[in-house]
């Protein structure tokens, strides 16, 4: 390929925190690895800021997409690229790795170089996944994206944290090797225009020759593969026992980001390539993912620990993602794209100040805690902010993607969108009554020595709050980005 530059930002994007995380490994003191981390995950920051200034890929392809020779002898080329909806989630990965270590960067780990060097491979392999072009390459990223998660979480985890993880590897083990599968089985089927070779290349793919009986059973495999990294209901259940037994900062990656994952994988390859079974199998999915928007609401309630409450919270949210992809309208993809990067933004704020309460009290027992206003009004105000933002308190990021991904859900078919528009009522009730009992009412024994947050938790804080109100009042900069995707993406199912 002939390029004008030496490097272009998706490999930037991926090679950057790998490095970072390799030098990481051999950084022995604590102070000094989580600098390094930090800066490291502010370069990529960076990196990626300037990234959006060539957003525009007929002005600045060669800066955006990159296509080497890897595994040539069976079609694979090491192909990147950043359109619109990978702009997005490469941006939300690069704002959230600083924010989760600068949010706990009091928090001291056994073998910390290991730590910090396992969640900077976590970063790289999560912006493989959001660039990768080429479906092996794509399969490749997802795999380095996971494996150090496991390693996180099994191994400075919880007290149930063995049987959580297993629970995890097993879930996420059976998706990929099903994922694996499908993606012989279309490579063996593709044949590019012009070749007589099988490629793995993303057009080859989306034009794979398949009878409607493979791309039905096909379909399935990739599909179920996405669902349980999403989750959506029923292969939730590995979530609630991982986000509850991983480490704080850990969570925070898997909820924030790593669940996009597989939302931005339907968007990507089950759409282009599986038109027919899309719209064959779109009452099935949507009906599961409304289930598991009520479901998740209604455990939520009922929840005490405050890491169980935030991931059936997610849980719900992913489930209106995942049904208004299956709508294929327009304004219901433009809503996943945009809430995407806002459930990001809003679930890690929700994880930060539970970790913070957890670290000062000793507890996640919404039963126990009480009057936290009290002691820490400036933590009680972010908390109130993003909790808002969480419920998609018009002005705030969520309200924007919601109120689109209803629009499409709605007119897909009326009950449907009147089923899950009950998430938003047992949303604000599950949410305000955290909210009362946990920050509001008299301080008792547990909560009468909180202190109020440092000036670093102060300032990430402050950032994911500009951010909540910047695109809620004015989300057109992720109109902008995301809108060629969406219509390149109708374009293939119709």
């Amino acid at each position: 390929m002939n390029q004008n530059i030496w490097i272009t930002f998706p490999e930037l994007l991926i090679w950057f925190p790998l490095i970072a995380g390799l030098v990481a490994f051999i950084i022995r003191k604590e102070n000094a690895v989580k600098n390094w981390s930090i800066l490291a995950s502010l370069i990529t920051l960076g990196i990626s800021i300037v990234s959006l200034v060539y957003a525009d890929n007929t002005k600045h392809f060669y800066l955006n997409n990159v296509s080497y020779f890897w595994l040539r002898y069976l079609g694979s080329n090491f192909t990147l690229g950043l359109d619109g909806m990978g702009h997005v989630l490469t941006a939300l990965t690069a704002v959230a790795f600083p924010v989760i270590f600068i949010a706990t960067n009091k928090t001291n780990y056994k073998n910390a170089n290991v730590f910090y060097g396992l969640m900077l491979l976590t970063q790289s392999g999560l912006m493989g996944v959001f660039t990768a072009m080429d479906l092996l390459v794509f399969y490749f990223f997802w795999e380095l994206a996971v494996i150090p998660a496991y390693f996180l979480c099994s191994r400075w985890g919880g007290e149930r944290r063995i049987q959580a993880t297993f629970k995890f590897f097993v879930y996420t083990f059976t998706g990929s090797l099903l994922m694996l599968v499908g993606i012989i089985y279309l490579y063996m089927h593709t044949m590019p225009t012009g070749s007589s070779e099988h490629s793995f290349s993303m057009n080859a793919v989306y034009t794979a020759m398949l009878s409607p009986a493979e791309r039905n059973w096909i379909f399935w495999l990739f599909f179920i593969a996405f669902a349980i990294k999403m989750p959506v209901f029923p292969f939730h259940t590995w979530q609630p026992d991982t986000y509850e037994q991983a480490p704080t900062s850990t969570t925070m990656v898997l909820s924030g980001i790593m669940v996009k994952m597989g939302v931005f994988a339907v968007i990507r390859w089950i759409l282009p390539i599986f038109p027919g079974p899309v719209s064959e199998f779109d009452n099935i999915v949507i009906g599961l993912s409304v289930i598991g928007m009520i479901y998740a609401s209604l455990i939520a309630i009922k929840q005490d620990d405050l890491k169980r409450f935030v991931a059936y919270s997610s849980i719900a949210h992913i489930g209106l993602m995942c049904a208004a992809i299956f709508t294929k309208s327009e304004i219901g993809l433009q809503g996943v794209m945009i809430q995407m990067f806002s459930h990001g933004i809003n679930i890690i704020g929700m994880w930060i100040v539970v970790d913070l309460i957890e670290k000062q009290t000793g507890t996640r027992k919404i039963s126990e805690l009480g009057g936290i206003a009290h002691k820490a009004p400036v933590l009680t105000i972010f908390l109130v902010v993003i909790a808002l933002a969480n419920i998609a308190l018009p002005l705030t990021n969520a309200f924007v993607g919601e109120f689109m991904m209803f629009s499409g859900l709605f007119k897909f078919n009326f009950w449907y969108a009147a089923v899950a528009g009950l998430s938003i009522i047992l949303a604000a009730v599950y949410t305000l009554n955290m909210v009362q009992k946990v920050f509001y009412g008299e301080a008792n024994s547990v909560t009468e020595k909180i202190q109020e947050i440092s000036f670093n938790q102060k300032l990430v804080l402050a950032v994911l709050v500009v951010l909540i109100f910047l695109f809620g009042i004015y989300p057109q900069p992720l109109f902008d980005l995301t809108k060629d995707t969406v219509a390149a993406i109708l374009t293939r199912i119709k």
